[in-house]
């Protein structure tokens, strides 16, 4: 190392430069195009070039859904780790991990978040499923958390919008957490008898247990563009049938064009197109 190098170093000039440019920069995962960080968070992490919609975390979509002074209901507890599961680390061990990376003030959060509150003024429970959380996948603890939801929607008589987005059933549940698609689909009933809207807005990827659930069972199902929405994955499915799939097959707008969704809406106008549907279909008791 040469003298200026060693002068530079101690001066810490350039020390930090690799963090920096990781910290500033940010690569579309559909154009490519290097962007702005604060430019494609500005943008609701939405690509300005090419308009590929990023994954959100639920706090964020939170924030972006409701009005101010919503509140975050506190989520029933479930047994942790019912099959003493282990693969490759304990499950136990990847509940921390998850936990970490996604801190929050609930000690116990799961990959479901449920607030309380209003879209534009309009009453509404929101719940909004993680998939920076284990992939979003659906287990005891989600389901308690959908049921929890329902129930103070049963509660306000006020409309019960569901952001989906998982990889499917949390396998180190096993049958526990496939048990969570018909208790699902029972609250989604009670809404329907009481007369209560319930809204789906599927995010990417929205697949598995989830899309064979309370996923698709909405009065009105709205997606965000470019959103992966399925239950088996393209491949099994092209080496089953042993057919070539279409383009676009398992996107937003495909489900959109074959009358599976209602709409396709950009992230940008998600918040006053909820308001829309929830002010035609609202009942008037709503609190």
């Amino acid at each position: 190392m040469n003298w200026f190098n060693r002068v530079r170093n101690s001066l810490g000039f350039g020390a930090d430069k690799k963090a920096s440019e990781k910290d500033l920069w940010i690569k579309c995962k559909s154009c490519q195009e290097m962007l702005f960080v604060q430019e494609y968070e500005d943008n609701l992490s939405v690509c300005p070039r090419c308009e590929h919609h990023g994954r959100i975390g639920a706090d964020t979509r939170l924030i972006l859904l409701l009005d101010d002074g919503y509140e975050l209901l506190e989520l029933p507890e479930v047994t942790e780790d019912p099959l003493k599961f282990k693969d490759q680390k304990k499950y136990t061990d990847r509940l921390k991990a998850a936990r970490a990376k996604n801190p929050a003030d609930q000690p116990k959060r799961d990959a479901f978040v449920v607030a309380s509150g209003a879209i534009e003024g309009n009453p509404a429970v929101v719940g909004v499923q993680d998939f920076t959380f284990m992939g979003g996948s659906m287990g005891m603890a989600v389901g308690e958390a959908f049921i929890r939801g329902a129930e103070r929607a049963l509660t306000r008589k006020c409309a019960y919008v569901v952001v989906t987005a998982a990889g499917g059933a949390r396998m180190q549940e096993g049958i526990l957490s496939l048990m969570q698609m018909p208790r699902a689909t029972v609250m989604t009933r009670r809404l329907k008898e009481a007369g209560l809207p319930y809204i789906v807005v599927l995010t990417d990827p929205t697949t598995g247990g989830v899309t064979a659930s309370y996923a698709m069972l909405g009065d009105v199902h709205i997606a965000e563009p470019g959103a992966l929405i399925g239950f088996a994955g393209q491949r099994v499915i092209q080496d089953t049938i042993r057919e070539q799939l279409p383009e676009g097959f398992q996107r937003a707008e495909y489900l959109h064009k074959h009358g599976m969704v209602d709409m396709v809406v950009p992230r940008h106008e998600l918040k006053s197109t909820l308001a829309s549907v929830l002010g035609y279909l609202q009942p008037a008791q709503a609190a």
